[in-house]
């Protein structure tokens, strides 16, 4: 895979005038047998790419319920590589891009060079790291780029249009706009922010918005529908994996859930 697979699906997208579906999930999760399983099960639903978080002790950006399933996911042995393999077993099993996502750590201490080189090996079309600025991204976009993959880089809801402009010069394969302020996590409600960024990054740039960080229901996935090229999901599935009694009942569930989120963007 390359970063031409997401490029293709959100010139797709905008011809046909929708919202694509990136459910976020992390590797490891229900088990490491079973983690390509769920995936698969999402793809079924209606997903259109996934983000593959490599499981990391201390994720900064994440609230506590992807926090609880990265501690899960590194209990049952899912390692950075082990990780790398549940991509692997994806892009085979789906066919639809995949997005690693990790944190600077892992990857500096693997090395950048190292780390995109797995990457492109196991068929990722994009890398997201949570905790890296436009400042700092050099290092890991330049090695990720050189292997034809895409990087993605953050946009937060009180950005600027000057720094709106500087994200968007980075060329990244999608920006990815943050909806809420706060760390990831389920909101009662549709943020007053969402669909304020996403239009401001779209006047500013055409390369595609994808809107992420405090979505976790069908309504509010239809309030950015049109409105972005894509939206990510992941604190609420990841609850429900959580929660569920077994592994099968945890697919189901997030089966259920990506569904109804499918649904609501067409």
């Amino acid at each position: 895979m390359s970063r031409a697979r997401l490029e293709d699906l959100f010139a797709e997208v905008r011809t046909s005038g929708r919202t694509a579906l990136l459910p976020f999930m992390t590797a490891g999760l229900p088990s490491l047998a079973t983690s390509p399983d769920l995936f698969a099960a999402m793809a079924d639903s209606g997903a259109d790419a996934f983000e593959v978080g490599i499981p990391y002790s201390d994720p900064m950006m994440d609230g506590p319920t992807i926090q609880a399933g990265n501690l899960r996911a590194l209990a049952g042995g899912t390692t950075v590589e082990a990780g790398l393999e549940v991509v692997a077993a994806v892009v085979a099993r789906t066919g639809k891009p995949v997005l690693v996502m990790t944190y600077a750590n892992p990857i500096f201490r693997i090395g950048p060079e190292i780390f995109a080189r797995r990457c492109r090996e196991v068929g990722a079309s994009g890398v997201i790291v949570a905790d890296l600025p436009l400042e700092e991204a050099a290092a890991i976009q330049e090695p990720i780029e050189a292997t034809g993959l895409g990087m993605v880089l953050f946009a937060a809801p009180t950005a600027g249009e000057a720094r709106l402009r500087a994200i968007a010069s980075a060329n990244p394969v999608f920006i990815y706009g943050i909806a809420d302020l706060g760390v990831t996590g389920e909101r009662r409600q549709a943020s007053g922010h969402s669909q304020d960024l996403a239009a401001r990054i779209r006047s500013v740039t055409d390369i595609p918005v994808v809107m992420g960080v405090g979505i976790s229901t069908p309504d509010q996935a239809r309030s950015l529908a049109g409105r972005a090229d894509g939206i990510i999901v992941g604190s609420a599935l990841v609850r429900r994996v959580l929660e569920s009694a077994d592994e099968p009942a945890a697919i189901a569930e997030v089966l259920a859930a990506v569904g109804e989120l499918a649904g609501a963007l067409r």
